[in-house]
């Protein structure tokens, strides 16, 4: 019978469940809040939203309506305020995702403190928590660390940097990217998402030894790590390649918005930023988060009428990697191969086209990380799902009462034995004769 897997909510994942009650057991909310501000105030000052020095004259407070010449639309309406110690300027979107992006910083600074604290200084009960599980689990103090890093995983420097990088995954330019700004403030929630739904998930599968209660760490508690072997490299690897090219695949479309017209494109165009662009990206995304429900869907998708659906989603995958005719590269789709034939220099009569400001290494990675692994990916899944998938199920946790009652491995190098049980006198029933 194939083992047991840790379950994962999903709806408890895209609302942050776990994160959100981890902090208030630990009750580091007070810190989430304090982490917020700082980010708040350092993103204001950073990108030019306050400006601190004197002014003489009073207070003014003025709404802005629009720019009179039709650009930027998104920053309206945007609020000035000119008093003697400076000026605030908020305009409309850039605000909002500024307030959303130091929420999401000061959850994951605030989880990354505790967590700290929780393995730095536990508590007895903790103590002995943590090594009743790990004897039983073979959970190594690598995976502990994995937690502590899991916890810090990048929400900071994921908000604040990472430009240059969407630029070139987008095939634009960076000026291009600091001119549409509102842009830059999507991506910027998008990628602290994603950094704040892994520290779900990690919290989800170990919180148990962080001494959580309730649905999660209740189940948590009865989860083991996976061994930290060849497979679970070749898992994670994949898992974290699947997440980033994901992310910034799904992104290329917004980037290609803030040069193309979407409502003035066509059927071609349409189908890239759907089928070419979001599909792969979704699947890559949710195989990397949410392996199981994904394993099943390409399952789903090679047998009965699945089948129509895998079509669809194979062809749409596999049209990044094989060369596609000049008309259709003219109608808007894209091809990996064509972009090769562009940098390599040929004509357009064969469909070449540049892949634009980017090149060297930053376009290798490109092409790997966005196109050969997301759309080879979900080509793989769907022609051997079990084989594609192994690798990741290796990454996840396996249930400690199975493996402790069937005395299979659960994670170590030695095999974990079920206990011989010994009946004592006081255990018979009512009535029975007891040997002398």
């Amino acid at each position: 019978m194939p083992s047991a897997r840790a379950p994962l909510d999903l709806s408890g994942a895209v609302y942050l469940t776990e994160i959100r009650r981890f902090l208030r057991l630990s009750r580091a909310l007070p810190v989430a809040a304090f982490f917020a501000v700082v980010y708040a105030l350092g993103s204001m000052l950073g990108g030019g939203m306050l400006s601190l020095y004197p002014l003489s004259g009073g207070t003014t407070v003025e709404i802005l309506t629009g720019s009179g010449t039709g650009y930027g639309w998104w920053n309206y309406p945007g609020l000035l305020v000119v008093a003697p110690w400076g000026v605030l300027s908020l305009p409309f979107f850039a605000t909002i995702a500024m307030v959303t992006v130091a929420v999401g910083v000061g959850l994951g600074m605030a989880v990354a403190a505790a967590l700290i604290v929780r393995l730095v200084r536990p508590s007895p009960e903790e103590v002995a928590r943590s090594k009743a599980v790990g004897v039983a689990t073979g959970l190594t103090p690598a995976m502990i660390a994995l937690v502590t890093l899991g916890s810090c995983c990048t929400t900071t420097a994921a908000a604040t940097g990472g430009i240059g990088l969407l630029a070139g995954a987008s095939g634009t330019s960076t000026a291009n990217l600091l001119l549409n700004n509102w842009y830059l403030g999507v991506a910027q929630i998008a990628v602290v998402w994603v950094a704040l739904l892994g520290q779900e998930l990690l919290l989800t599968v170990y919180g148990g030894l962080l001494g959580l209660r309730g649905s999660g760490g209740k189940a948590a508690s009865r989860y083991a790590a996976p061994p930290l072997d060849r497979r679970w490299v070749v898992g994670a690897s994949l898992r974290t390649v699947l997440a980033v090219g994901g992310l910034l695949w799904s992104l290329t479309m917004l980037a290609e918005w803030t040069t193309r017209d979407p409502l003035a494109s066509g059927a071609g165009w349409w189908f890239r930023w759907l089928a070419q662009e979001q599909l792969p990206a979704a699947l890559a995304l949710g195989a990397a988060f949410f392996p199981e429900p994904f394993l099943r869907l390409a399952r789903w998708l090679r047998s009965g009428w699945g089948r129509l659906g895998g079509i669809v989603v194979g062809a749409a995958a596999l049209s990044l990697l094989v060369w596609l005719p000049p008309a259709l590269i003219a109608a808007g789709l894209d091809s990996l191969p064509n972009e090769i034939l562009g940098v390599l220099g040929a004509p357009a009569s064969w469909g070449a086209f540049a892949p634009g400001p980017v090149g060297g290494a930053a376009l290798l990675a490109r092409w790997g990380i966005e196109y050969v692994a997301p759309a080879g990916f979900v080509v793989a899944s769907l022609l051997a799902p079990e084989r594609v998938f192994a690798p990741i199920l290796a990454t996840l946790a396996r249930p400690v009462d199975d493996a402790l009652r069937t005395g299979t491995p659960t994670g170590g190098d030695a095999e974990v034995r079920p206990t011989p049980v010994t009946a004592r006198p006081s255990d018979a029933p009512p009535g029975a004769v007891k040997a002398p």
